[in-house]
């Protein structure tokens, strides 16, 4: 069985500083056995992790269009971001990959679109992230699992982590796979394990913002 957590940030993020080494450190530690490596606009952390953790490793990206961020999952190329909804979903299909949506119904992270257009994408998506650790409110949670649950799409949680810290708090146990097909046969059979993060974990992410702008 795998312990995966589907919601990891690296130094490749710019509101990020954790090193490579600092997350195959972690995951031993916890015991997290599967990562989903998502920088924002980047897949670089997540190739280069792939190559040298003796776990498994999917490549992510969090792609940011002018409606909110749509996840990437098993690329093989980086999409940039600033295409809208529709363009980040084909590119992330040609590659053969699947289409997530983090935080869906987050206030301040998720798409900045009315019910009825997330809606019509419905079709078009995956995997939809039911919980995510940094995500404050619980209606954000609800919301998401019903949107799932309504038109049958399989849910992951993560950490969101910014920081090693975060990583395996929040995770999902479930049977392993090969590629995407298989992956989302697998996370079907799934067990969500949620611990959210506290208000404290977001001050990290701020300050290597902050860091990397100078």
């Amino acid at each position: 069985m795998l312990k995966a957590d589907f919601h990891i940030h690296t130094r490749y993020s710019m509101d990020c500083s954790t090193q490579l080494e600092d997350i195959v450190s972690r995951c031993h530690k916890t015991g997290i056995n599967c990562v989903n490596i998502c920088d924002h606009d980047a897949i670089q952390g997540a190739i280069e992790l792939k190559a040298m953790a003796p776990f498994t490793v999917i490549v992510s990206e969090e792609i940011l269009t002018p409606h909110g961020e749509i996840m990437g999952m098993f690329l093989r190329e980086r999409i940039p971001s600033g295409v809208s909804v529709e363009q980040a979903i084909l590119r992330i299909k040609e590659q053969g990959g699947l289409v997530c949506i983090p935080h869906p119904f987050d206030g301040f992270r998720g798409l900045k679109m009315e019910l009825e257009d997330v809606e019509k994408l419905a079709g078009q998506i995956d995997v939809m992230e039911i919980f995510n650790a940094r995500s404050t409110l619980l209606r954000c949670y609800t919301k998401a699992k019903a949107f799932a649950a309504r038109h049958d799409i399989p849910g992951t949680a993560g950490s969101d982590a910014h920081s090693a810290s975060e990583i395996g708090r929040t995770y999902v146990e479930m049977p392993e796979f090969g590629g995407p097909e298989n992956f989302i046969v697998a996370l079907r059979q799934g067990n969500l394990h949620k611990q959210k993060a506290g208000i404290a974990v977001h001050l990290s992410s701020t300050l290597a913002r902050i860091r990397k702008s100078i």
